[in-house]
């Protein structure tokens, strides 16, 4: 597929649709109406209708945001939640809860359960999916599309595109979502996998030596551009691109 030749409207729905969202639930309209929103915007939606029905899916492959109703059968989402942030493999999800209990103590107890952002129900569909892309922004800011620029360096995921002082860079789709990636999250220190989770994702198992292949491809692609130096190797550590 030639990305350049799609407009760039279309193109952001088929971004989007890499961004998974899990929708914790118990009440059927909730589902639909949520989803409803959610798929017409470009995101893929899974459900579970209880916290045990949640972890399993979490278990599974890692979703990019979690849409957790406060009141669940057996355990409640507020427990779902304290547990999530309690793990160390899903304690980076970003997390929106949900709850038809709108008042000022038990927004601040969503909150303090580790939740990122909390919609009191009944609720604007228009709304939540405004919510969920600044979460995503805030949160996870190479999922949100937006374009991004580092020095000389400017990266566009939605057209695919990724240039250095005006001029095209060519990258294969994992080192765009590399570079993607780690454009987003400058100066931060990143084992090789955490990169493996980040970039592959979690369900994917691969040899950790593949970031080092990946992360040779990406150095030769930048040289020209001298942008090169700015993915450094931290010995015994792993990966850290430089900022401004």
């Amino acid at each position: 597929m030639n990305l350049q030749n799609i407009p760039e409207d279309q193109l952001a729905v088929e971004y989007q649709l890499s961004i998974r969202v899990l929708l914790v639930d118990q009440e059927e309209a909730t589902q639909q109406l949520v989803a409803a929103h959610l798929e017409q915007s470009g995101f893929m939606v899974d459900f579970a209708s209880s916290a045990e029905q949640a972890e399993v899916a979490i278990r599974s492959a890692l979703p990019d945001l979690l849409i957790i109703d406060w009141t669940l059968p057996g355990q409640s989402g507020i427990a779902l939640v304290e547990n999530i942030r309690s793990t160390l493999r899903s304690r980076e999800i970003p997390i929106i809860m949900l709850s038809a209990r709108g008042a000022d103590a038990d927004q601040i107890q969503g909150l303090d359960a580790g939740a990122d952002d909390y919609v009191s129900k009944p609720f604007s569909p228009g709304v939540l999916l405004a919510r969920v892309r600044a979460v995503l922004r805030r949160r996870s800011p190479h999922l949100s599309g937006q374009a991004v620029k580092v020095g000389t360096l400017t990266l566009n995921p939605v057209t695919h595109r990724a240039m250095a002082g005006g001029k095209p860079i060519n990258l294969g789709p994992t080192e765009f979502r590399l570079l993607t990636f780690l454009m987003t999250h400058p100066e931060r220190l990143y084992a090789r996998h955490q990169l493996l989770d980040e970039v592959w994702g979690d369900h994917i198992y691969v040899s950790e030596r593949t970031v080092d292949v990946h992360v040779r491809r990406l150095r030769v692609a930048l040289q020209a551009s001298g942008n090169h130096d700015r993915l450094e190797t931290v010995r015994g550590g792993g990966y850290r691109f430089r900022g401004e």
